[in-house]
């Protein structure tokens, strides 16, 4: 295991802690969240000055909480599409058939009134995988920042940035 001091001022990622099984850091802190309703935090942190969907700027504003913005290690992006682009030009991305890791970037096609087109509609993060489950912590979420989980594989999850922390 490796332990790396990281923004030692933060009140977040005093210490990062990183092994073969991914970063929990990211997924601490997007926990330390659960419950918030409506996102404003997040979408004006981002500079919005109304309200707008908001996963992506919250999954942007937990990396900023660990210095992951600054190091580049997660891009800041406010749409899902964005996030996408991002990790695939970068090579971290993998479909939805990996099996992913805490503190990876998991992005939903739902398949609605309109069925799936391909493109991110929602964008969370890894907490963990137990028993062909991933579990994880999403932003605007029924407008609040939830707890949820899914079948590994499920047809509605697009794939996952993988960040090289």
């Amino acid at each position: 295991m490796k332990i790396k001091v990281l923004r030692p001022f933060s009140r977040f990622a005093v210490i990062r802690f990183t092994d073969v099984t991914g970063n929990v850091d990211i997924a601490w802190v997007a926990l330390s969240q659960v419950g918030n309703v409506g996102g404003e935090t997040y979408w004006r942190w981002y500079g919005f000055h109304s309200q707008v969907e908001w996963c992506a700027c919250f999954v942007s504003w937990c990396a900023d909480q660990c210095g992951y913005l600054d190091a580049g290690v997660v891009p800041k992006f406010a749409s899902c599409t964005q996030g996408v682009n991002w990790f695939k030009e970068s090579g971290l991305w993998r479909e939805n058939i990996y099996e992913p890791r805490p503190g990876d970037i998991i992005f939903f096609d739902w398949n609605g009134a309109t069925g799936q087109n391909g493109l991110a509609d929602h964008v969370g993060i890894v907490e963990k995988v137990e028993n062909g489950m991933v579990y994880t912590i999403e932003g605007n979420a029924g407008n609040a920042c939830r707890q949820k989980s899914y079948q590994l594989g499920d047809i509605e999850i697009l794939g996952y940035g993988v960040p090289c922390y």
